[in-house]
Parts: structure tokens; sequence; C-alpha cells
């Protein structure tokens, strides 16, 4: 999965105390798109030194002992061989190396949070970053902000020897995943199962086993995996307006998705071998 960079190591303390150095990694989003060079297997992101005017920024975290700043700006025409690309671009064209698609994905993640909190939600004062944590604090009111993480669950639902696999409506992608869905106000993550699960395919389950967690920064959130069977009849009533198909699929049948970066393929692997929790 995408947060599986061993022997690399995400550091996700927070140094408000440190400023960039030279050689020091810098996350620059214009929109949606990040920049960075290099070729496929093998992007970069700029080092300070290497972008006019750059004399400070925020601190996000550390990969291994690269410090990465985030850093305002729109550095078009003037950041050598360095380009804007999205993260599916990162994802699907460049493809790594890992270490740096996670990087990105978390870097993404926190600009979003910093970008969304200008302003205190409550008294509509700006807002600034706390001293000793990785916080933005409203002077005026008092409020404090952390970063945002969405709670969502992906679920392998299993029929015997067959796996529930689907495609979302309106989405231009051409390989199946499993259902998925974020967690709604007062409902656990074993309720969240069983009402994305009623509401896609319109499908009772039994037996929940969790399997594991993902951090996915494109979307905010945080994915727990779980598995559960079939409970009753099998037959889908698909919902439309999030799926465009749902079909069950025999082991040995099934097809991964184009890389091993998401919780979602994992999961399909791990039911393919035969060797999902029971």
């Amino acid at each position: 999965m995408i947060q599986d960079i061993y022997p690399h190591k995400l550091h996700n303390e927070y140094h408000p105390d440190q400023s960039p150095r030279p050689d020091d990694a810098i996350i620059c989003f214009v929109g949606n798109k990040i920049l960075v060079g290099g070729k496929e297997n093998a992007f970069t992101f700029p080092h300070r030194s290497e972008l006019p005017g750059v004399s400070d920024g925020t601190y996000l975290f550390s990969l291994d002992r690269q410090a990465f700043y985030l850093v305002d700006g729109d550095f078009t025409g003037h950041s050598g061989s360095y380009r804007y690309h999205t993260l599916r671009d990162l994802r699907w064209h460049l493809k790594g190396p890992r270490e740096n698609l996670y990087a990105a994905y978390t870097a993404y993640h926190l600009t979003t949070w910093y970008r969304e909190n200008r302003f205190c939600g409550s008294c509509g004062q700006a807002t600034v970053h706390a001293a000793a944590e990785r916080a933005l604090h409203c002077p005026a009111c008092g409020r404090v902000i952390y970063p945002r993480l969405n709670p969502a669950v992906i679920v392998g639902v299993t029929d015997g020897n067959r796996i529930l696999m689907t495609k979302y409506a309106n989405r231009d992608v051409s390989f199946y995943a499993l259902i998925a869905g974020f967690t709604e106000i007062g409902e656990s993550m074993e309720e969240c199962v069983a009402r994305e699960v009623m509401e896609e395919v319109g499908l009772k389950v039994k037996n929940l086993r969790y399997y594991k967690s993902q951090p996915w920064g494109s979307a905010d959130d945080i994915l727990l995996g779980f598995y559960c069977d079939a409970d009753g009849a099998t037959d889908i009533r698909l919902d439309e307006k999030e799926l465009r198909e749902a079909v069950w699929v025999e082991r040995d049948a099934i097809e991964g998705q184009p890389d091993n970066l998401s919780l979602t393929n994992e999961m399909m692997m791990v039911f393919k071998a035969g060797r999902e929790p029971r």
C-alpha cells in the first residue's frame, strides 16, 4: 500500500521552530497541482535553493532525514525542470518512487487543511499557527483547530469463494474496487459497513472481520478495511447513483488494479490468495 515505504520512514512530528534550509524539500500547490520534477518512477521535489524568492515556509514532516516545507506561491516559469502535476498524474504516470508518492499525498492532506482553516469557523477571525503543536489557533475566541481525518470503510463482501467487486459511477476508471463509504455522525465503523453495503447493493452482512487501515491524503481520510459475509440472499440491487456495476467474482478470476498502492487492491489480492481473516 502507499504507506508501505520501509526502509524509509515518514516522521509526522511537528517542528514549528525550524526554517527551510537550502537542501530541504519544498511542497508547493497551485490549486490541486503539486510542483515536482524528474521522470517515471523517479520524480522529485524541488529544494529551497532551486526556487527563487523562497525564504520561509510551514514545516510539514520529514521523510527519513529530508525535511519538507509548505510554501505559498506560483512558480510556473521560474522553476527550471519542475512542473505542476495532479496527484492522479503522480500515481498513474510518474508512479514513484513510492516514498515520494506517500509524501505528496500526505502533503496534500495538510495543505488542504491549512488552506481551508485560514479563518476561524466560530468568529471569522484569521487563525495563526499554534506554538507547540500541529494546530491552528484563533487569537480572538481561543478556538483550536486540529488536522481533520475523515473515517471511512473499505468492505470486502464475500460469499464462499466469491467477493463482491464494484465500479464507481461517474469515475473514469476501468478497474474494479470494493464497496466504500464515509462514516456518518453517531455511527460506529461496524454500523457504517452494514449501511454502506445495504445502500449500494441491497445486501445484509454478518461476521465482520477487521483487516487493516490506510491513510489516504487525497480525500483527507483514514480508511478501515473489513471483510464480511453476505447474510441471506445474494441478489444485487444496485444503487446507480453510487455504482455503475457490482458483480460477484470467483477467487481465481479476480484481477487487481494497475498498482498495489490502495487498501482496496490489497484486500482483493488477499482474498484471491485465500488469506483473508476468517
